[in-house]
């Protein structure tokens, strides 16, 4: 190969779209061989039946994967999923490819019982890919359930409110998985509904498609104190599972609180130097709670000098510091949060509500299919972010061509992640095809 490292003097190329065979994210054929084997399109095709007297409503399995193939390589609105139709990226994805404008009149076909429809594709997705390698097994399974606000800028979108953050927007809640990001299940809600609002159902509902999933370990639910509930926690103890959800500081807390010895209190060590932390326990109701103090020391002390009170009920028996260490961490969903809002959901395209809600959990969908193809494909990877999947294995450019009867897809020579990308691609070829 000859090297050939002279500039070329910007100024002088001469600019020409004309190139038929290129394909400018040629990455995206990792992530749809995955869905290939799980047979995303045919579940839709099976399960989401929308009404034939509604324009849009035809090919509904292939408009899904428009959409999830465009929101992987980052579309927040339906213009963007006109990338797809450049080049030879059609041909590479398995053909034809609607317009911005056919997926637009497909999202309002929605109602809310087809969504639910879409939801169970979600969650029979969710089972195959556990099935193909993905899942838990009889590990443990830790759940973060968790809300945020869907921040929109139209005044005359359906369902749009100002909640707690006092933005105008939607307040969707999710179940994410701790240890890879996974959307479990998710729910869009209006932007006034409270953050606690349908969570019994949602977490019923949770159960049963963390169970058929085939999880059969251990399960363990973390929530913050919007979320606490007496129906919830009875919910979940007949369930089996574990939970430590955040509790509000109301009277009868108080009193608990309040109620333990001095003596009682340990410290914690992985605090910062600038601030002082100590854990107690008590119980309250006949539930175990859990008590974290924190206040400043030092020169800034005086900005925060008395003592502030975490409390959490739990009905897990290991040791005090294990359990409230392990609470903690229930901020990892908010890493799923943030790759979800840096994709589609940084906006909700549509004036109508089910169009939306359709358009979220498709979001969620080619979510968990990027996450699924770094546990297949790479499993002994750390977790990255999405943006970084998207930049080193989905945002790659590339020539397809065909010789002798063969296609090829020409990458660049050279690319940095030349080895994750043949790996993930081999071992993902090697998956059989879903039933």
């Amino acid at each position: 190969m000859v090297q050939d490292d002279e500039p070329v003097g910007l100024d002088g190329v001469r600019v020409v779209f004309d190139d038929d065979r290129v394909v400018s994210d040629a990455g995206i054929a990792l992530v749809a061989t995955l869905a290939g084997r799980l047979q995303v399109e045919g579940l839709v095709g099976r399960f989401v039946r929308l009404r034939r007297d509604r324009p849009g409503a035809a090919n509904a399995g292939r408009k899904v994967m428009a959409l999830i193939f465009a929101m992987l390589l980052g579309a927040d609105s339906i213009d963007d999923c006109d990338v797809l139709r450049a080049g030879r990226t059609r041909r590479l994805l398995g053909g034809w490819l609607p317009a911005p404008s056919t997926l637009g009149t497909f999202l309002r076909a929605f109602t809310f019982g087809h969504v639910r429809q879409l939801d169970r594709v979600l969650g029979e997705s969710l089972a195959r890919a556990w099935r193909a390698g993905a899942g838990p097994g009889g590990d443990r399974l830790v759940v973060d359930v968790d809300s945020f606000v869907g921040e929109v800028c139209g005044y005359e979108k359906e369902g749009v409110g100002f909640g707690y953050t006092k933005r105008r927007g939607y307040h969707p809640m999710l179940a994410s998985r701790a240890d890879s990001g996974e959307v479990l299940h998710v729910r869009l809600r209006k932007g006034q509904a409270a953050s606690a609002r349908g969570v019994v159902r949602f977490v019923d509902e949770l159960i049963a498609r963390v169970k058929r999933a085939g999880a059969t370990g251990e399960k363990l639910l973390r929530a913050d104190s919007a979320f606490w509930n007496n129906k919830l926690f009875a919910r979940l103890e007949d369930a089996g599972w574990a939970y430590s959800i955040s509790v509000r500081l109301q009277f009868w807390v108080r009193d608990a609180v309040q109620a333990i010895s001095e003596s009682a209190w340990r410290p914690l060590e992985d605090y910062p130097p600038d601030g002082e932390a100590q854990i107690a326990e008590t119980t309250v109701k006949g539930r175990r709670l859990i008590v974290r103090r924190t206040r400043l020391i030092g020169p800034q002390a005086e900005l925060w000098p008395h003592w502030r009170y975490f409390p959490f009920i739990t009905n897990r028996s290991e040791a005090l510091e294990l359990i409230e260490a392990e609470h903690r961490q229930h901020a990892v969903v908010e890493l799923t949060i943030r790759d979800l809002k840096d994709q589609a959901l940084a906006h909700f395209p549509s004036g109508r509500f089910s169009a939306n809600s359709a358009w979220t959990v498709i979001a969620c969908l080619a979510h968990n299919l990027l996450r699924w193809t770094s546990l297949i494909g790479l499993p002994d990877e750390r977790k990255r972010t999405a943006r970084t999947l998207r930049r080193r294995l989905l945002h790659i450019p590339g020539r397809l061509t065909r010789t002798a009867r063969q296609w090829t897809l020409h990458l660049p020579a050279r690319w940095p992640w030349q080895g994750d990308f043949t790996r993930a691609l081999a071992r993902i070829r090697a998956l059989p095809a879903a039933n």
